[in-house]
């Protein structure tokens, strides 16, 4: 791995380190709001639950069969079945139970609550199902046959104490934790929740994020291309990204280049956005229009270009990464709703937002700061030739990662329009600013996106 120092020009090159810092600093999480269970799905939870009442709340049969007293099937087989007088039926939801005594069963269902003097139950394929021949393969249907919650019932074999018996409280007893502050709701969590008798739940909501993309050239998918033009993936491609962090995306239509369209579209959007985000329009062409719109005269510190908007504030800046160096962050509006404008490039525009859009969401989210970041793991570089950087930044390379070997393998080029390459790729690779070449063996962080 050869290196070389890092080279600066102009206005101060961030590092993706500061950028990223930068835009967390600014991002807060979002209030808590009481949801019903299924609208809380995705969501952060912000206060322990603990256990109400036990569950399952009473001792309750895991099998269809018959409910017994242990001494009664003690030592019965085929040959010699335990005879038994069936008392009646206990289905599930069943409230008045009848006793059972001394050489009687009563017909038990899944879930249905264990009868007062029963101590286990003997599975139907154990009996005869009450019909005096073999081995029963299921029961009859209750309407369709009352007669077999009564009259005689052959147990071909022994059953220990508390066999397919769920014990009360054995899931949990009442008094305990059943959900973590800062627990992401995913259905097994909402199914805990609803077994436990939460209605609802206190939450910190999903953030809700509005992208637009920019460019008079970009046309909608489903529509014919003209000269000049190409469909718009990027709008899609960060809408669904939005979406796998953990938000509620809006995609916007994309917007001409026109700085006085750009700011009106974006003020409509800010009553239903917690965070913005725009995609082209950020470097130093005659039509990058974000950049025009968001920004005017005067310098914000030195640093980058920048200045008040609306009561926010926007900074437009270089990075030392590829791809994505032309980034802008900002806060807009009255409720000062943060603004992260990518480059315009696909490959750019994705990269930027699983480093810097990504970890905002997560931040609005409530997530503890183990979870707002993509993992990362080390991993052997696996190519034919060396792979080459350029001095002074850290590159992210599209790679396919083996768990398995702990390699990672470079897909397609370094291009930042190459989406063919991305959509076939699981990290990315990351050389860091100092290194210029990196040898095939050599070990890499890798950013994992799955």
């Amino acid at each position: 791995m050869s290196s070389s120092a890092p080279q600066e020009t102009g206005h101060r090159l961030w590092s993706v380190d500061e950028h990223l810092a930068d835009v967390l600093a600014a991002v807060r999480p979002l209030e808590p709001i009481e949801l019903q269970l299924l609208d809380a799905q995705g969501c952060v939870l912000v206060e322990d639950v603990t256990v109400p009442v036990a569950l399952p709340p009473f001792d309750n049969s895991s099998m269809d069969g018959y409910a017994v007293r242990v001494a009664d099937v003690q030592g019965a087989s085929e040959e010699f079945p335990a005879v038994l007088t069936v008392v009646g039926d206990v289905a599930a939801g069943s409230g008045e139970l009848p006793a059972v005594g001394p050489g009687e069963a009563a017909r038990i269902m899944t879930g249905a609550p264990l009868p007062p003097g029963a101590e286990a139950v003997v599975p139907v394929e154990w009996t005869d199902g009450g019909t005096g021949g073999g081995a029963a393969s299921g029961m009859t249907p209750a309407s369709a046959a009352p007669e077999g919650a009564a009259g005689e019932v052959r147990v071909h074999r022994a059953a220990e104490a508390r066999a397919h018996v769920r014990s009360r409280g054995s899931d949990v007893q009442a008094g305990d934790l059943a959900l973590a502050a800062g627990t992401v709701l995913g259905p097994p969590q909402i199914a805990l929740l609803a077994a436990i008798g939460r209605g609802t739940v206190r939450v910190r909501p999903r953030p809700r994020v509005v992208v637009l993309s920019t460019g008079s050239e970009l046309v909608q998918p489903g529509e014919a291309l003209a000269a000049g033009t190409i469909y718009d993936s990027n709008s899609f491609a960060l809408a669904a990204a939005a979406r796998d962090a953990g938000a509620i995306a809006y995609r916007v239509g994309a917007v001409a280049d026109d700085a006085d369209t750009l700011r009106s579209t974006i003020e409509d959007q800010l009553i239903r956005a917690d965070l913005l985000v725009t995609t082209g329009g950020v470097s130093v062409g005659a039509y990058d229009v974000v950049k025009e719109a968001l920004s005017s005269v005067g310098q914000s510190d030195g640093d980058g270009e920048g200045a008040d908007v609306d009561g926010g504030r926007m900074d437009f800046r270089k990075l030392a990464m590829q791809p994505g160096k032309p980034q802008g962050f900002g806060t807009i509006g009255p409720d000062h709703t943060p603004l992260l404008a990518l480059p315009g490039n696909p490959v750019s525009s994705y990269v930027s937002f699983e480093l810097f859009v990504r970890p905002a969401i997560r931040a609005l989210m409530g997530l503890p700061e183990s979870e707002v970041r993509r993992p990362s793991v080390r991993a052997v570089l696996k190519a034919d030739k060396a792979l080459g950087s350029p001095a002074g930044r850290r590159q992210f390379l599209r790679g396919k990662y083996d768990a398995e070997s702990g390699t990672v393998s470079p897909v397609g080029g370094s291009g930042s329009h190459l989406i063919a390459a991305l959509a076939h790729a699981d990290s990315l690779m990351v050389v860091p600013e100092d290194v210029t070449s990196v040898e095939p063996g050599t070990e890499l962080e890798v950013v994992l996106l799955g």
